[in-house]
């Protein structure tokens, strides 16, 4: 039911992207706000009770609504675990915007490429230059393929026994960590959030980052995994990240310019400077990776149901 569930899931996603915002994701938002003016007093244990506030009531009730099906039908169950990865998942987005930002940059419409990605990071870009642009959109790709696809299908498999439980715990984990995660910004109050999606998010960024390996260059994704990762500002993601420039064979990382001028940052991958044409490349390894983990479920179902 796993491989059938996610088969589903991304017919759904590509026969009926879900608009942006997301209506359940701004729910979701405006919930966790109200959790934080309750709760957060800036001690690290009112971090762990709005953790457990924000995640453990929406996990109950999928839970709850999946047993229920499945006593009353599989197939009723399997629906709602399709239906719940459909809104969990979001590669039709990353994939898109990724698209739309590299014709922009091939067709020099530079200010439009700025708009797009200062919209999809939420950060200024107005003083990016064109191999700024790509570089960070490269990176932004593989964040999100991981973030909005990778790690909900790896917690999706590992919790399929309880239903679709391990896809919506990865996605809000990864939700709060973001919005609470930063030290700098929530004080103690987020540091539980923040350690919380580290340990959930360990097996399945690794995975993510040996499968662009596996899928690309797998001699450079390793070597930069190795080297590279670590000098990275946020190890984990320069794992991620390293891994997929090594798979490419495209140098992410660099300094880049910002409001407050020149930004330094540590090279990450091997090869050439990232060009509109490696977005097109970074969607593709992407869609290899998911090739590759689809038919690994696949042989594992009929392996199944051989059994």
């Amino acid at each position: 039911m796993i491989f059938f569930a996610l088969i589903a899931a991304l017919l759904l996603e590509h026969f009926f992207p879900l608009g942006h915002p997301l209506p359940h994701y701004a729910a979701y938002s405006r919930y966790t706000q109200y959790i934080e003016r309750q709760l957060n007093a800036g001690q690290y244990q009112h971090g762990v009770l709005a953790w457990l506030a924000a995640v453990l009531p929406i996990l109950i009730g999928v839970a709850v609504v999946y047993f229920v099906l499945h006593h009353i039908s599989p197939l009723l169950a399997w629906g709602w675990s399709a239906l719940v990865l459909y809104l969990t998942l979001g590669f039709k987005y990353f994939s898109q915007i990724t698209e739309r930002i590299a014709r922009a940059l091939e067709a020099g419409e530079i200010d439009t490429a700025r708009a797009l990605l200062a919209d999809w990071r939420g950060l200024d870009a107005s003083q990016l230059d064109a191999d700024d642009i790509a570089r960070l959109t490269a990176e932004r790709c593989f964040e999100s393929a991981h973030r909005q696809m990778f790690g909900i299908i790896v917690c999706f498999v590992l919790l399929s026994p309880l239903g679709p439980i391990g896809a919506v715990l990865f996605r809000l984990a990864s939700i709060l960590g973001r919005k609470w995660g930063s030290i700098d910004a929530a004080g103690q109050f987020g540091e539980f959030a923040a350690r919380a999606f580290h340990w959930i998010n360990w097996i399945p960024l690794r995975l993510s980052a040996l499968s662009f390996a596996v899928a690309g260059d797998f001699e450079d994704a390793m070597y930069c995994w190795r080297t590279q990762a670590a000098d990275w500002p946020d190890r984990e993601n320069g794992i991620l990240l390293a891994s997929g420039a090594g798979a490419l064979g495209v140098r992410l990382g660099l300094p880049i310019h910002d409001a407050n001028g020149l930004v330094q940052r540590p090279e990450l991958g091997l090869g050439d400077h990232a060009e509109p044409q490696y977005l097109d490349s970074s969607i593709s390894l992407v869609w290899r990776v998911l090739g590759i983990w689809l038919l690994l479920l696949l042989l594992m179902t009929v392996a199944k149901l051989a059994g």
